[in-house]
């Protein structure tokens, strides 16, 4: 009799590989057409000797020869972000044509390779304008976003067959000072943006499914299982405790319609409940998102908060620095190992947080990212051996079709990134890309596109679909 444990991964044929980035990450191009500024353009966070974000891989004019690249690749899906500020400009106002025409030449560019548009409305590119009338504090920003989501919605949806809300809100919320998207730490602030937040996503849904009944739209927050350090009935309390508000307080939200009953009472606890206005229910209930988009890079490990815990300590990445005073206290993991980042590699809790997310919702999956940062280096004969991001991928993949073997429903996978890219905290020198860009911190050198082995790993992968997971590389 045969272990449920040796179950062979397995992929359906109209799975979705594809492989992901974001605007600001990678286009360039900041001030270009019309553009205007974004929280991000104007950060004065970003880490000395650290590239910004103004050019970017330059992927805004050079995204037919990248779009080749990916046909190449082989990728089913690209899932790409529309900047906001490419749009409307100052977030409320006249609508920009240029930039219209840009994700127009975008998405028909990736139609014609046979590639499925998959857009994100939302990746941390908060206009600069609507900021400064308070942003995401302000309930006016609900309705700009609407606005903003409808007319994208309705000038690509012909061709964009998938739509995703806001990436990674969970994120910002938590680590809003980290991640740049915040000005001001304050908790209480940060939950009733977390709500405005909510609204506009649900509203923007409905809207979406009145527009565009055939396209499917959904939320993407970052998700990952969440381990108690020890048995001891407090560490795997402050376990449920982190993953009600890292995790479920977002999904029950964008599915439910409802807060988490566990994070509502953490919130109240720590004075962080939101000004809920008559009415708010009703348009949350009605979200009704067709799928689940997720982002993934590890799992994490908590115990129970002790005496002589202080306040957070770290430099300030929201993978490693975590922690709510007297609620958990994030820990190392020994059982894993790290990345070159000091991020744990945890494929088994990729699958774990994929069956999580099924059980509770069953609503299909979709990963829009899941990869591994490195300090790829271009060698003397011209050539980037990554063996370490083809073992990471591997992996995860392997772990993708063990858990459609257990029963989720998975529609895809866009692992990070399609093409290196500018990091939010490391700049170009940490690489996710299949394809090298040829620049530097300070250097824009060529901006030459280089294929990586990875690239040529992945393009067998999808070839196979699924099947062929070896890290073999012709020498």
């Amino acid at each position: 009799m045969s272990s449920f444990l040796d179950m062979s991964p397995r992929f359906n044929s109209d799975f979705l590989w594809g492989a992901s980035t974001s605007a600001y990450q990678v286009e360039g191009g900041w001030d270009a057409d019309g553009k205007g500024p974004s929280v991000i353009d104007m950060r004065d966070s970003i880490p000395e000797g650290t590239a910004d974000f103004t050019v970017a891989a330059d992927h805004y004019h050079r995204f037919e020869e990248d779009v080749q690249l990916f046909a190449e690749l082989g990728l089913k899906a690209y899932r790409f972000s529309i900047a906001w500020t490419r749009i409307v400009p100052d977030g409320d106002g006249e609508i920009n044509e240029q930039g219209l025409a840009h994700y127009d030449k975008l998405i028909d560019a990736l139609v014609r390779a046979g590639i499925t548009p998959v857009a994100t409305l939302f990746h941390f590119d908060l206009p600069h304008a609507l900021n400064l009338k308070g942003g995401w504090a302000s309930r006016s920003t609900i309705d700009a976003f609407e606005r903003y989501a409808r007319i994208v919605i309705e000038r690509f949806s012909d061709r964009v067959p998938y739509w995703l809300t806001i990436n990674e809100q969970n994120m910002m919320v938590m680590m809003g000072d980290v991640l740049g998207t915040s000005d001001d730490g304050a908790m209480a602030r940060a939950y009733q943006e977390n709500h405005h937040m909510f609204l506009a996503q649900a509203r923007v849904m409905k809207a979406c499914h009145e527009i565009a009944p055939n396209v499917k739209i959904g939320p993407a927050p970052n998700i990952a299982c969440v381990y108690p350090e020890t048995p001891h009935p407090l560490d795997v309390q402050a376990a449920e405790y982190y993953s009600a508000l890292r995790n479920w307080l977002y999904l029950d939200m964008a599915t439910r319609g409802t807060y988490h009953s566990t994070a509502w009472g953490i919130m109240e606890r720590k004075g962080w409940l939101p000004e809920v206005q008559p009415g708010d229910g009703e348009i949350l209930a009605n979200a009704n998102p067709d799928f689940i988009a997720l982002n993934y890079y590890v799992s994490h490990t908590v115990r129970r908060p002790l005496a002589e815990d202080g306040e957070m300590e770290g430099a300030g990445d929201q993978h490693i620095v975590i922690g709510e005073p007297g609620v958990y206290k994030g820990v190392p993991n020994s059982t894993l190992p790290t990345n070159d980042f000091g991020w744990e590699v945890d494929p088994v809790g990729f699958r774990t947080t994929l069956r999580q997310v099924w059980e509770r919702y069953n609503l299909p999956i979709l990963v829009t990212e899941n990869g591994l940062g490195a300090f790829d280096v271009v060698d003397e004969d011209g050539r980037v051996r990554d063996p370490y991001r083809i073992d990471y991928l591997a992996q995860h993949i392997e772990q993708i079709g063990l858990a459609i073997s257990e029963g989720v429903q998975m529609i895809g996978y866009c692992p990070w990134s399609a093409i290196d890219l500018v990091s939010t905290h490391q700049g170009i020198k940490k690489r996710y890309g299949f394809i090298y860009v040829d620049r530097t911190e300070d250097d824009l050198r060529s901006l030459n596109r280089l294929k990586k082995d990875s690239f040529y790993w992945y393009q067998r992968v999808i070839d196979t679909n699924g099947a062929d997971l070896s890290s073999l590389i012709e020498s």
